[in-house]
């Protein structure tokens, strides 16, 4: 068994480990991911979104991480998909998304754009499958009486709440995010209903693909870049026993129909700064069998 220092602790078998919103542009957080160690060489590591803004701070991430973890599976939240004005890189919208997919590629990382891998585990295998879906301003909750999504953004703008996305976050060729959510559900939706109807998965996405998690949120208009009510049955439709998500950093676990939906964000200094326990680096998503000597 190894720990680092990041909440990182072995079973004595391979793990599927999961962490999101390293925001790695932070020196201390960059001090935790150069400190992350798999417990067993056969280790997975799920990275649920918001490595960083730059893409040269998520390829120094990717790049880091990949020489410890054998296999390390990338999703994109909406930091990647940021475009912001002191980036080398100006591409923007599904072309920076394109971009991304590429070097991960190059560095052997896993996407949602590749063949979802396979995990062996006690009770047989799993589908593990990234995720990139965005949201479409449907959870409206926080906004009472917005019917539409132009209501429910100038409620939340008069109340000082407004996601950074609505800057740097570009759809393009698209004309809107929710487009883009909507293509992505789409897609993705082809892909998850053309698995094996026997196998079980790992549902993983940087947004919840519940909107109950944002029911603790301090600002409740905040959900409506949250996610989207088109994802909500995804975890019995797609029979999930792990639904992995980021972007609210709160981590904790809940339960919904027997599954568990675990929130695994590191977050900013700030937020881990202020608990007792300090920062939480990666958690068990899934065992493997325990390994046998030879």
């Amino acid at each position: 068994m190894r720990t680092d220092g990041t909440g990182l602790t072995g079973a004595g078998g391979p793990q599927l480990l999961a962490i999101s919103d390293l925001h790695v542009g932070y020196e201390a957080n960059r001090a935790i991911v150069e400190a992350m160690r798999p417990t067993t060489d056969e280790d997975w590591l799920l990275v649920a979104g918001d490595v960083g803004e730059r893409f040269a701070d998520i390829n120094w991430a990717w790049t880091t991480l990949k020489r410890h973890f054998r296999t390390v599976i990338w999703l994109p939240g909406n930091h990647e998909l940021w475009t912001p004005p002191d980036d080398p890189l100006t591409l923007r919208g599904e072309p920076r998304y394109q971009h991304l997919v590429r070097t991960a590629r190059d560095l052997g990382v896993i996407t949602p754009e590749d063949p979802y891998p396979i995990w062996d585990g006690p009770r047989g295998p799993v589908a593990v499958c990234p995720l990139f879906l965005l949201y479409d301003y449907t959870w409206r909750d926080g906004t009472p009486g917005a019917t539409t999504k132009e209501q429910a953004l100038a409620h939340s703008l008069d109340l000082g709440v407004i996601c950074t996305d609505e800057r740097f976050l570009h759809p393009d060729p698209l004309p809107g995010r929710d487009d883009w959510c909507r293509a992505r559900v789409a897609h993705t939706e082809q892909r998850l209903a053309a698995l094996d109807p026997d196998l079980p998965t790992v549902l993983a996405n940087h947004w919840p693909l519940h909107r109950e998690p944002t029911a603790v949120l301090r600002y409740p208009s905040f959900a409506l870049w949250c996610g989207t009510e088109l994802t909500e049955d995804w975890h019995l439709r797609y029979r999930a026993t792990e639904v992995v998500y980021g972007h609210l950093h709160i981590p904790r676990v809940i339960w919904r129909d027997g599954v568990r939906f675990t929130e695994v964000s590191l977050g900013y200094p700030r937020e881990w700064g202020s608990r007792p326990a300090g920062p939480a680096g990666p958690r068990t998503i899934l065992t493997g069998p325990r390994e046998t000597s030879r």
